[in-house]
């Protein structure tokens, strides 16, 4: 804590997160099961990135957009995840305000990245199925890189809108956070004064970060359904349901929790069940992408035996 002198106020200079639970056995056991799925999702994404990288097969649209989702995966869940194992094993949970800043700024930045990069791997199966003999010429090096990079800028412009409105807001009283991390809706509950302003602030981000998005990947998808519809081949038909497959999988486990968390009326909140919540889009989404993009496709399993191969043989 410290005190303004002009306004004899005590603020907020640090955050105590409190986690999952105090019990040193439980903690314990939490931590051995957090390292593991986090240890999982990092090699398992890692990989993904390694293979599109060192295989020349994997360099395509496809997969240079599935390399970039890895790499946001591996970015969000490490902005969280080893803090909190360190807290699991810590008496000490305290995070500096500054660190929180932080903390909020890059998950929201990653994450929101993530709700508009899925729109744009909706638009690449949008155009695979829809028209296959133009896809290499719609979906050019050119456009994917300048998707890319505008998903990114647009992730991090509204975080920053989100993370400023937040933490600008005066923390004068209790600093005990119901959270594993800074997220936005957990700390604005700590701030001493109405945060109605702040709160329509995040439903207009949400809107455009989320509800938009989705809806484009929905009319996306209904409109390769109509597609897949009229295909005569049986076999084809099921190939093509198959490709889309993973990504609706992806898209379900990723906007479900998000869209709970992020477009409820804070009359709503309930802190103990969104902590939960948010572990789906925060930890088992990262963990998800490498096993269904992995086990289900033979590209990535060719490049795999492939590298594999190149390295016994330099070996």
């Amino acid at each position: 804590m410290w005190i303004s002198p002009s306004q004899n106020r005590t603020w907020v200079s640090e955050f105590i997160l409190l986690g999952f639970s105090s019990d040193t056995t439980t903690n314990r056991t939490l931590f051995s099961a957090f390292l593991l799925l986090y240890l999982s999702s990092v090699l398992g994404n890692g990989l993904i990135v390694t293979l599109v990288c060192l295989d020349m097969h994997l360099h395509t649209p496809m997969y240079f957009l599935l390399c970039i989702l890895s790499l946001l995966d591996m970015s969000y869940v490490t902005t969280t995840v080893p803090q909190m194992l360190v807290h699991l094993l810590s008496r000490s949970q305290t995070i500096s305000f500054a660190g929180c800043w932080l903390q909020m700024y890059m998950f929201g930045a990653l994450a929101l990245t993530e709700c508009f990069f899925l729109v744009v791997m909706a638009y690449d199966r949008y155009v695979a199925i829809c028209y296959p003999l133009r896809y290499t010429v719609i979906l050019s090096w050119g456009l994917c890189t300048q998707l890319s990079a505008g998903t990114w800028a647009c992730g991090f412009f509204f975080s920053l809108i989100h993370t400023f409105f937040t933490m600008r807001l005066p923390y004068c009283g209790p600093n005990r956070v119901n959270h594993y991390f800074c997220e936005g809706p957990s700390v604005r509950n700590l701030a001493c004064m109405d945060t109605h302003v702040v709160e329509m602030v995040d439903s207009v981000i949400s809107v455009f970060v989320v509800a938009a998005p989705l809806l484009l990947i929905v009319a996306s998808y209904i409109r390769i359904a109509q597609v897949i519809f009229k295909i005569k081949s049986m076999q084809a038909r099921c190939k093509a349901f198959s490709t889309c497959a993973s990504h609706l999988t992806v898209i379900t486990f990723f906007y479900a929790p998000a869209t709970y968390i992020y477009m409820k009326p804070n009359s709503r909140y309930s802190p103990d069940r969104d902590k939960q919540i948010s572990l789906f889009y925060n930890v088992f989404s990262a963990l998800l992408n490498p096993v269904i993009y992995s086990l289900r496709n033979k590209d990535i399993k060719g490049a795999f035996l492939r590298v594999m191969g190149k390295g016994r043989v330099t070996w």
